[in-house]
């Protein structure tokens, strides 16, 4: 499974190609999809660029991705604190959604990610459970009480060998979960090689990487998305 990040915390000074506006997205998520990508994740942006959990804005990208990707296509969204630092107001914003989306990323080691994720879990929104390297969200998730109901885990480290050790915790866990994979700059494509031999679900996109393999500039999403396609397995694991 890949999936395609649009845009993270980036904007136009970090490549032109990043969508801020539904419009864009959802022109970079058609796009992106036709070049093989199987999910979309997408950050909502205000008018002036801010990452942002507003009802209307999540209902105006979502109806415009989901229009031009096709209702078979999953769409995901953060719910990260940089969109509201306020873990209780977070949680508000979350519950008055009018359009749900399909998937929706939960950092673990971010303040009140239990009680978020049961929000969304009881509105039948699929909850990614962001387990980040060098924090305690493993750790966290490991014991939360919301566990066994989420469907899958976004693993993310900074190198193939902390994304193994971050791996190897996660099976202890008595609730397996899919894994999804991933690695941000310089980590990108090693941990996306390195999640494609081990059969992990996988991610590319401008909020991952503005690079090629090659290290040429990406113009696109769907341009990466196509790279990854082509790439290979990582064959070993650099020590």
């Amino acid at each position: 499974m890949l999936q395609v990040c649009l845009n993270g915390g980036r904007g136009p000074g970090d490549a032109a190609g990043v969508p801020m506006s539904p419009v864009a997205m959802a022109e970079a998520a058609a796009a992106a999809v036709a070049a093989g990508a199987d999910e979309v994740h997408v950050h909502p942006r205000t008018p002036c660029g801010s990452d942002t959990l507003s009802p209307r804005v999540l209902a105006d990208t979502l109806t415009a991705i989901r229009a031009a990707v096709g209702g078979d296509v999953p769409v995901g969204v953060t719910t990260g604190a940089r969109a509201e630092p306020d873990p209780v107001r977070r949680l508000a914003r979350v519950r008055s959604w009018t359009v749900l989306p399909d998937r929706a990323t939960v950092a673990w080691h971010e303040p009140g990610a239990e009680a978020l994720a049961t929000a969304l879990l009881d509105r039948g929104v699929a909850v990614d459970a962001v387990l980040r390297q060098g924090t305690d969200g493993p750790a966290r998730f490991l014991r939360s009480s919301p566990a066994p109901r989420v469907p899958r885990v976004l693993a993310e480290a900074a190198s193939e060998e902390a994304a193994l050790a971050l791996l190897a915790t996660l099976a202890r866990s008595p609730h397996g979960r899919p894994v999804l994979l991933h690695g941000r700059d310089g980590a990108a494509w090693p941990l996306f090689r390195l999640a494609r031999r081990l059969g992990l679900a996988a991610r590319t996109g401008l909020e991952d990487t503005l690079l090629l393999p090659d290290g040429t500039p990406a113009r696109s999403n769907a341009q990466l998305v196509s790279a990854a396609l082509a790439e290979p397995a990582a064959a070993t694991v650099s020590s």
